[in-house]
């Protein structure tokens, strides 16, 4: 700052002296003196327009000016050569000729107003601050004057102009840096007189009113704004008394106020001498108590002393008590409901400043400001606690909107800093004011209706109010259930009743969205379990006195206040029993043991004082009872108040607000003995005795009927009040002030004893006030809790249902697309709440009520379902939540599968899911196998294109099958579509890919078991019922879709293979069983079950059985389904062979395998692929193993036979066979070096059968009627007998082999040589020397080994019996040359092969004559000359006399060994073995 030089002769030299910078702060001195003195020539120019204020002449040489032009020139005079700096100058010299025309009644408006101007610029100018020489004094003499300002009224617009400076350099004050120099008095002083300016700115200007508005809300931002740096200790009263003057329950007491300077009002004219402001001090209750008192002592309106040492603290450095003052005048503006005065000059500029909105913005500024530091001030807390709250609840029930919504406001303000100070006043609140004003019940306008639903949303907007809503009311035993009461309002508004969306119905929506939001955002943080542990009384507890050891602990409250809510719960229903019946009621709280079994007086008074929702007149009519027990209940209930400190009537309002009083005098006599009792023993001050007591409440009774009874015309007077209450305390009088005031508190407060009428939320009485003061002393501390779910698991099973039906319904009825995302984002925040806590049933009734909305029309007419779904937001949004949901929590999804798959059909009869839908995650590099269906299906999808719009040709992809739809079921051409049309394909096809149908079962192996297999079970439901030869072809598509999402889901999850396979395999065995005629249907099912084995047979060891076994499913096909797919089946079961032989170890597998194949050898198509696989399996042995070894030889034998295929298969077959017994070698061989002994015999013993099985086969091939396979299957039973010798085969086995096998064929040959046509059977003659070389070649090759058995005899005879009856063969009449010639033969090379082995020899010489005797009988049958020509002469003649002996030693029993006839020898040979 520069210099500032004045012209002036007279301040040159000072001028000089000063400095050109500002000095610790403070402004320039010469500066400060140019502006001071510009002030005062501004002043004395105004001043001198007035002839008055000229010089004034006593005589000729003698004139006098006035002495406020005086004051003013020698400050004028004096100001330049002040030496001292500005801050050690008393602010009073300069001041005080400025404030002396301020208070001069001589000077008009413009002067004043000039004056009030100056002051205003000297207080800004920063000169003057608390370091100021004399400052206090200083301050308060501005105040004094500014406030005692007088002046003569010239014209309105110059009194506004004085008004409005006045407000100016009252806010200066509190403003500047000096005003913490302000005593409390004067800070009261200064609003007192701002607030008279604003209520007498009614009758003028709209601008005065603004500009006094305005001072008085920056006042008050200036004064609480120092709240939160002062200490608590600070500035209080002395003893911590309240200087309010406060009756108990918030009725106001008028304040006695004294002022030397506001004398019968201040702003005084000179015109006129009356106030500016004498309206709204003389029509409210309320003034500030501010000045000083002349007398020692001071008494206010009630009588009270005031002590003088709070009097002197009025005088100290504002702080507490003029913020005690302020507030409390605040407050009692509330109670001015309409504007004061009804002059026609009273111009108000709007409805929404009248005095209790003004209020209110003032309150709600304070609160602001002070934030969280009035809990550190008990007098301000118990301000807001009491007063502040009473007064809000009457405001809250306002006809004004704009009351409402600023009262609503600040109860919001009050709770984020003050929650944990107002728990009960809170509950009230919402209870009584907003709950109430959101129903139009209950009287409410539908502008009071939103305002309160826009508070309420406010309040849910808040992340913890709804929890400690939840936790400290909800789950307090003693409050009720306010959580609950907001979820139903939210709820039911939501819904719109008869009527389009409101928004009313909106604001519902939001809160309730706001509260699903608050609880998703806190998912994950809770640090407890969210699951509580489920309380079992087993015997009653005295639960009403159970304490939490510490609140601010959740591991802690947590717990406990679950366990209130368990017990809260029962009492409800507890109290709905006894509101019908106390009996039954008591009884059922018995039986919960929520009392004790035996009677008990306090445990049943605590129920019926603490329990909410209990008839109040039941209990008054239970408590004035005679009964001894209700009696005894009746002290112990008196027991649980506490009346200490409290006047006769508050506390007689205390105890009538828990019942209602019965009617009976005497009823009413016991109640009140109780009563008075109890409240002598806490109260004994002023009362002789409890006779006093209660002799004094029936009076109060009596006053209170008397004066609130509409039919009592002529009422009680205060002197009849106390004349009736003379002599009662013990003989002598109560005081008279004593009963003065219950007098008239009883006057103004009625104690309601009538029944409460009707049900809902109560209205707020002053007596019901008193209650909740004195409750919140001792209820539980205020929980806070943090941004943790510690509840939410329980809050939201209260809120879902009603949330979910409530969402529907708006987005049902809404046409806003801001509201259709709104309600999404609340279906997205249910879903995520309910999977988080696996409420399974709740998640599938939101997915149940979103389905609903994804409707498309008609499915079959295509074009116009998908240009509706394409225009239609509500059910694109729909669509695209309801997969958003099924994808990220499906895991959680039950039923509700099957409301998600009827949209998936609906998607895919309208060929709009993508072409891979059903692909499975594990599907092979190679191309699948198409069906007969989706060949056919894709021809007439491609005529379809053809016919269908002129765009590019795409072989796959959701536009080309969409194309291909758009013409579905019509012969006609349709038109090219036009670009609206082409516009809504697009805009529906990126709506369904956007929703990630397919991988719902791409990914389903992520799913949980229960979730996948509810939906499996809803893919089979969806498949639709099938009827036994009629499935329609809608029916059918959709069964054929199902199920091929049903495959795909179980590839996709062959590790949880045992989970869905029942449910599949019965699926599959349904549609097997009941399709009578080819269809897609069961070509899926077939091919889809083969393709499971397939995939899965690699992987599951333990289930290749049962998924095999399941391929029996198709040997139970209908003949005319199997005959249209069983080449492709064969097709399937070879791929599956060859690609899963070696994971096919048991029998039973085996078993289904060789099945399948054993059925396609006799089918035309069918038999190439089946006779592929068996070659896969039989050749080299590769994959023969025992437990298939016999199925093999028996499908090869099927295959031998069969005459579908060539002559050549039939052979390759019989070599298959053939070959197979070098398996049965190895397999021998591998046992004897690798088992154990007595597992060996188990394994040779199974080896052996299974050679035998093969020979048994063989045979049966050897009564072919080809005869290229004939003779192939003799050679190669031939070559497999001879063969087996590595093979242990014992010797009851081969025994069995000639009986069942060997002599079975010779004698079927023989058979059907005689019987048969030679042209069915060609050339038998050549097969049946084959078969009698095959005899003798055997029975050579097995002679050595068996001929030392016990039944080697009977196996010779038997070979014998079979070469006669060969040579006695005739055909038509004839014999065979061959056989004659052949059969010679072989008889002498076998008797040479016995001679050389000794056979014949040694039993001839034994003792065993018959053998030899036998022989030769049948040698001699066959060819007499044999005998000479095996054995010399002699030996002939021996061996005739042996065979004579032994005949003869025989006698009659030579009959049964001896076989005199072909047909004997036959039924010989056959019983060998």
């Amino acid at each position: 700052m520069g210099h500032v030089k004045l012209l002036s002769q007279t301040g040159i030299n000072s001028i000089e002296e000063e400095k050109g910078h500002c000095n610790d702060g403070y402004p320039n001195k010469t500066t400060v003196a140019c502006m001071i003195n510009a002030e005062i020539g501004a002043v004395l120019a105004v001043m001198r327009r007035n002839v008055r204020w000229g010089v004034h002449y006593m005589s000729d040489e003698d004139q006098v000016e006035h002495s406020l032009v005086q004051s003013l020139k020698i400050l004028r005079r004096t100001i330049f050569y002040w030496k001292d700096p500005w801050h050690a100058i008393n602010p009073v010299r300069y001041l005080q000729p400025f404030l002396d025309v301020i208070q001069s009644d001589e000077t008009g408006a413009p002067i004043t107003g000039v004056a009030l101007s100056s002051v205003y610029k000297i207080l800004t100018l920063d000169v003057i601050d608390q370091n100021t020489t004399n400052v206090g004094d200083a301050m308060h003499l501005v105040v004094d004057a500014v406030t005692s300002c007088r002046f003569e009224v010239t014209d309105p617009g110059s009194e506004e102009v004085v008004l409005m400076k006045i407000l100016q350099v009252l806010l200066a004050c509190v403003k500047s840096r000096a005003s913490v120099m302000l005593s409390n008095q004067h800070i009261c002083i200064i609003v007192n007189t701002c607030f008279r300016i604003v209520h007498q700115a009614g009758t003028k200007g709209e601008l005065l009113q603004r500009i006094a508005r305005y001072t008085m809300h920056e006042l008050v931002r200036c004064i609480f704004s120092h709240l939160k740096d002062i200490d608590n200790v600070e500035h209080s009263l002395v003893n911590g008394s309240n200087g309010l003057n406060q009756e108990t329950g918030g009725q106001n007491n008028e304040h006695n106020s004294t002022n030397r300077q506001l004398e019968n009002g201040s702003l005084n004219s000179a015109s006129n001498r009356q106030s500016y402001s004498t309206g709204i001090a003389s029509s409210t209750e309320s003034v500030l108590t501010v000045g000083v008192v002349d007398d020692i002592t001071a008494i206010d309106s009630s009588g009270k002393e005031v002590d003088l040492d709070e009097l002197d603290l009025m005088k100290e450095p504002y702080g507490i008590p003029c913020m005690v003052e302020v507030f409390h005048f605040l407050c009692s503006l509330l109670n001015v409901v309409e504007h004061v005065g009804t002059s026609t000059r009273l111009n108000t500029i709007a409805f929404d400043e009248d005095v209790p909105l003004f209020a209110l913005t003032l309150i709600n500024s304070a609160v602001e400001l002070g934030g969280s530091s009035f809990h550190r001030h008990p007098r301000l807390l118990s301000l807001i606690q009491d007063e502040l709250f009473h007064n809000l609840m009457e405001a809250g029930l306002s006809m004004s909107p704009l009351v409402v919504s600023m009262v609503c406001s600040i109860v919001l303000n009050l709770y984020h800093h003050l929650r944990t100070e107002i728990k009960l006043q809170l509950e009230a609140f919402i209870s009584c004011v907003i709950l109430r004003l959101a129903q139009s019940k209950y009287g409410a306008s539908y502008q009071q209706q939103e305002v309160a639903m826009e508070a309420l949303v406010d309040f849910c907007r808040q992340k913890t109010f709804m929890m400690e809503m939840y936790a400290n009311l909800d789950c307090d035993i003693t409050c009720s259930n306010v959580f609950e009461d907001i979820a139903n309002l939210l709820s039911k508004s939501a819904f719109p009743v008869n009527s389009p969306l409101s928004s009313l119905n909106i604001l519902a929506l939001d809160g309730l969205i706001a509260l699903m939001q608050g609880m998703a955002e806190r998912i994950g943080n809770e640090s407890l379990s969210s699951e509580h542990p489920h309380v079992n009384l087993e015997q009653y507890s005295s639960f009403w006195q159970e304490k939490c050891e510490n609140f601010s602990d959740p591991n802690n409250w947590v717990p406990f206040v679950c366990r209130r809510k368990y017990f809260k719960k029962i009492l409800m229903i507890g109290a709905d029993h006894f509101n019908r019946d106390v009996k039954k009621g008591l009884e059922f709280l018995q039986g919960t043991h929520l009392l004790p079994d035996q009677p008990h007086a306090q445990s049943v008074a605590y129920f019926l004082r603490f329990t909410t929702g209990l008839d109040k007149n039941l209990i008054g009519d239970f408590l004035g009872n005679h009964d001894e027990f209700c009696v005894q209940v009746l002290q112990e209930f008196a027991r649980t108040f506490d009346f200490k400190d409290t006047t006769l009537d508050t506390a007689l309002r205390l105890f009538l607000e828990t019942f209602r009083l019965p009617g009976e005098s005497q009823k009413i006599q016991r109640v009140l003995e109780a009563f008075s009792e109890r409240y002598y023993e806490q109260s004994p001050q002023i009362l002789a005795n409890k006779d006093a007591a209660l002799l004094l409440s029936y009076s109060i009774i009596m006053l209170n009927t008397d004066h609130h009874n509409v039919q009592v015309k002529k009422k009680m007077t205060e002197e009849d009040f106390i004349r009736n209450n003379r002599r009662i305390n013990g003989g002598n009088d109560l005081p008279r002030g004593f009963l003065s005031e219950i007098y008239h508190s009883i006057c103004r407060n009625e104690i309601r004893t009538t029944p409460e009428q009707g049900s809902g939320f109560p209205e707020m009485t002053p007596s019901r006030w008193i209650y909740l003061i004195h409750k919140s002393r001792k209820t539980a501390p205020f929980i806070v809790s943090d941004s943790r779910g510690y509840l939410d698991n329980d809050m939201f099973a209260i809120l879902s249902g009603p949330t979910i039906a409530a969402i529907s319904v708006v987005f049902d009825n809404a046409e806003n697309e801001e509201v259709y995302q709104t309600c999404m984002d609340g279906f997205l925040a249910v879903a995520k709440i309910s999977a988080y806590y696996h409420l399974e049933n709740v998640l599938d009734d939101l997915v149940v009520s979103l389905c609903r909305f994804v409707t498309i029309l008609d499915p079959l007419s295509v074009e116009e379902p998908i240009l509706v779904f394409a225009y239609d937001t509500k059910a694109r949004m729909a669509t695209n939540t309801v997969f958003t949901i099924a994808n990220k929590y499906g895991d959680y999804i039950r039923t509700g599968w099957r409301n998600i798959l009827d949209c998936i059909l609906r998607f895919h009869k309208l060929g709009l899911l993508p072409a891979n839908m059903a692909n499975d995650a594990t599907e092979e590099s190679e191309h699948p196998t198409e069906t007969l269906h989706e060949k056919r299906n894709a021809k007439s999808l491609s005529s379809r294109s053809l016919r269908s719009i002129s765009t590019p040709k795409r072989s796959s992809g959701l536009m080309s099958r969409f194309s291909q739809l758009l013409l579905l079921g019509s012969e006609e051409p349709r038109p090219i579509p036009t670009k609206e049309q082409v516009a809504a394909q697009q805009s529906t096809l990126q709506t369904i890919q956007k929703c990630h149908i397919d991988s719902i079962f791409s990914e389903s192996k992520f799913l949980q078991a229960e979730s996948l297999l509810q939906l499996a079970r809803a893919l089979i439901t969806a498949g639709g019922r099938l009827k036994k030869g009629n499935i329609t072809f809608d029916d059918e598509d959709s069964s054929v879709f199902c199920l091929e999402l049903l495959i795909t889901i179980t590839l996709n999850n062959r590790d949880r293979i045992e989970l869905l396979w029942h449910g599949v395999y019965e699926h599959i065995s349904n549609i097997v069983h009941l399709t009578v005629m080819p269809c897609a249907l069961v070509e899926k099912a077939v091919f889809g079950l083969l393709k499971v084995c397939h995939r899965l047979l690699p992987y599951k060891e333990n289930f290749t059985d049962e998924l095999l076994r399941s391929l029996q499913l198709v040997l139970k096909l209908d003949a005319r389904v199997a005959d249209a797919y069983y080449e492709k089946i064969t097709q399937e079961v070879s791929h599956l062979v060859k690609a899963n032989a070696s994971h096919i170890r048991s029998q039973l597998g085996w078993r289904t395998i060789t099945s399948l194949l054993y059925i396609t050898a006799r089918h035309l198509e069918a038999s190439d692929a089946g006779f592929d696989a068996l070659l896969f399996i039989m050749s080299d042995g590769a994959h023969l193993l025992p437990s298939n070894y016999v199925l093999c030889i028996d499908v090869a034998r099927q295959f031998a036979e069969s005459r579908v295929g060539q002559v050549e298969r039939s052979v390759v077959a019989l070599d298959l066979m053939v070959g197979s017994a070098n398996c049965l070698e190895k397999w021998t061989s591998d046992a004897k070096k690798e088992m154990k002994e007595e597992d060996v015999a188990k394994m040779l013993q199974d080896i052996g059968e299974m050679w035998l099985r093969l020979v048994q086969e063989l045979k049966e091939v050897c009564l072919d009627q080809r005869e290229e396979v004939r003779n192939h299957a003799l050679l190669s039973l031939q070559n497999c007998l001879t063969g087996s010798l590595g093979t242990h085969i014992q010797h009851d086995l081969w025994l069995r082999c000639f009986d069942q096998v060997i002599f079975a064929v010779l004698d079927e040959l023989v058979e059907t040589y005689q019987t048969r046509s030679q042209k069915e059977y060609r050339n038998m003659e050549g097969s049946l020397i084959i078969a009698l070389k095959l005899l003798c070649k055997v029975y050579l090759q097995l002679l050595p080994s068996i001929s030392e058995s016990t039944k080697f005899t009977k196996l010779w005879l038997g070979v014998l019996s079979r070469l006669e009856v060969y040579m006695t063969v005739r055909v038509r009449g004839r014999r065979s040359e061959k056989i004659q010639e052949l059969v010679p033969e072989l008889l002498k090379n076998t008797l040479l092969v016995m001679k050389a082995h000794d056979i014949l020899v040694r039993s001839s010489s034994g003792g065993d004559n018959s053998f030899s005797e036998l022989t030769w009988k049948h040698i001699n049958n066959i060819s007499p000359s044999l005998q000479s020509e095996v054995f010399p002469e002699q030996d002939s003649e021996q061996l005739e006399n042996k065979q004579a002996k032994t005949v003869e030693d025989l006698g009659p029993n030579n009959e049964n060994i001896s076989i005199p006839s072909n047909e004997r020898a036959g039924q010989d040979g056959a019983g060998i073995g």
